[in-house]
């Protein structure tokens, strides 16, 4: 009833007719995820925060079908309606033949939700490609200028003393920093089945011993820093060679998320 009153729809009126859409021209479930991923990127943040909320309800629901009856369709079925016709708005008969369509949408929603809350993958190697685009052409445009040119020599000069202690440091091995644990930094190896939460969970049982109880508040995070990247929070199962090879100049700092 909630989500039925809304003067405006969950998902916007400029955005409603870009879901139904995607679905009636993209025949590929990869595809539509993908879009769908891109649009609910796009909504405003109480309009994603609700339907977060909303669709993590509704996989409750689902989950208990053995008691309720309530499998993935009939949810679907049911939901559809309130989320695509709203209050503000009489349901035409085009509308009423697209209830197929925006089911399909709820059920793509509801059983793939988990992906839908972070930024999606392809988008990042973007951001890398667009960085290392933008990182060139500033240094083809200080070759032109002698005195930046010998301001950046310096400060090369200087980055390269500390780095030339850990030269003898193999291929795969980075370095973790995390400057609220006793243990403020740690070498590690990686492998090919090295994930991110894989380097939490090491560094939290060497750090074990620490007297920081707000650590165990606080919700940590591996993040990112530098290189072809601004800031990345990492996803605790992202595989930390292939980021590592995405972007080997990066720094690696385990502290707390960001709200």
């Amino acid at each position: 009833m909630f989500i039925r009153e809304l003067p405006n729809p969950l998902f916007t009126v400029e955005y409603l007719p870009a879901f139904i859409t995607l679905v009636e021209n993209v025949s590929k479930v990869k595809l539509q995820l993908q879009a769908l991923h891109l649009l609910i990127m796009l909504l405003p943040d109480v309009n994603r925060d609700t339907a977060k909320a909303f669709l993590q309800f509704l996989k409750k629901v689902v989950a208990n079908e053995g008691k309720n009856k309530m499998n993935l369709w009939n949810v679907s079925m049911i939901v559809a309606p309130n989320l695509f016709i709203y209050k503000g708005k009489r349901a035409n008969q085009e509308e009423m033949q697209a209830a197929a369509t925006t089911a399909h949408i709820v059920r793509l929603l509801i059983r793939y939700q988990d992906i839908l809350w972070t930024v999606p993958s392809f988008l990042i190697s973007q951001v890398r490609k667009m960085n290392e685009a933008s990182m060139n052409n500033t240094k083809r445009q200080m070759m032109f200028d002698k005195g930046v040119r010998r301001l950046l020599r310096r400060k090369t000069m200087e980055r390269e003393r500390p780095e030339r202690l850990e030269t003898d440091i193999p291929e795969g091995v980075i370095r973790i920093y995390a400057p609220l644990h006793s243990k403020v930094s740690m070498a590690i190896q990686l492998n090919n089945q090295t994930k991110a939460k894989d380097i939490l969970a090491r560094f939290h049982c060497e750090s074990s011993y620490a007297s920081s109880k707000n650590m165990k508040v606080q919700i940590q995070s591996l993040y990112e820093i530098g290189g072809n990247i601004g800031l990345h929070c990492l996803d605790p199962d992202a595989y930390m060679l292939d980021v590592y090879r995405a972007n080997p100049q990066a720094e690696w700092v385990i502290k707390p998320k960001s709200s």
